[in-house]
């Protein structure tokens, strides 16, 4: 009859022994294998499976016990990037490393509504608002005006689906954090980021685009009443001459509000620049 250390040593020169966990389990099923054989009145598939049981569920909760600590430790890394790193990203958040994604597991999808609605808000600022700003700082001159106007016609068309664009973004965004089951522990932070990427910048940009497209279509006046004129107007170094008094206040007119236009516009730029920081 085979003992216990009999069937240790065999498992030994195996090279099953690896680990000092492995050595107790090696030994706990020799055991009973021993037992079996010892006892024939036992030898039955009942008698197995009650000896067996014990054993099963050792395993089981050993196994669950890795996987409830992997979790726990993706979510404690996630935790520190999301108070680290995307707290910390300004206006353009991180796209994720090999090792991170390793790190986050599945929290990575947590992380895609984040990443996701922060590109479409630096496209739009990229490709909707900051050319406008660019050629509205270019006009220096009434003559510029004039050259400036088709460039402002352009980009105030783009501007006419900015707006919508972003907020169906944040719709999407507020659909996917919605089905999210999250401990609390990180809620609480990743609430605190949502609500810095995806809410505050959204809320931000919902002024801003219609001071742009105000500046831009009274800009876009000023240049076409100038083109109108052809032939009647004279560009000097201190400004603009019209040939008849009318003339000249109808242009008045047109530049008047643009003052008070630009002022708005470039208060809500600087909210929402302040806003994605």
């Amino acid at each position: 009859m085979a003992s216990v250390a009999d069937s240790n040593e065999e498992i030994r020169v195996k090279g099953y022994l690896a680990s000092s966990g492995w050595t107790i389990l090696s030994a706990m099923i020799s055991s009973v294998v021993w037992y079996y054989k010892g006892v024939e009145k036992m030898a039955t598939g009942k008698s197995w499976s009650r000896w067996f049981a014990p054993l099963a569920a050792l395993l089981m909760v050993v196994s669950l016990s890795g996987c409830f600590d992997k979790e726990g430790d993706q979510r404690k890394a996630f935790i520190d990037f999301l108070q680290n790193t995307a707290m910390r990203s300004g206006d353009r958040l991180p796209t994720l490393t090999s090792d991170q994604k390793k790190q986050f597991g599945p929290l990575v999808s947590d992380y895609a509504i984040l990443y996701g609605f922060s590109q479409q808000m630096s496209q739009a600022m990229d490709q909707g608002v900051k050319p406008v700003l660019d050629t509205v700082n270019g006009i220096r001159v009434p003559q510029d005006y004039l050259t400036q106007r088709n460039t402002l016609r352009q980009e105030n068309g783009s501007l006419n689906v900015l707006g919508q664009q972003v907020q169906n973004a944040k719709m999407q965004a507020d659909s996917a954090l919605s089905t999210l089951k999250q401990p609390e522990e990180l809620k609480a932070v990743y609430d605190k980021v949502y609500e810095k990427v995806v809410t505050n910048p959204a809320n931000a940009i919902v002024p801003l685009i219609p001071a742009a497209q105000n500046l831009t279509q009274q800009l876009m006046q000023v240049g076409d009443y100038i083109a109108e004129q052809e032939g009647q107007v004279s560009f000097t170094a201190s400004g603009i001459q019209f040939p008849t008094s009318r003339q000249a206040s109808e242009y008045n007119a047109l530049i008047a509000p643009l003052a008070a236009q630009h002022q708005a516009f470039m208060q809500a730029y600087t909210a929402t620049q302040s806003a994605i920081q």
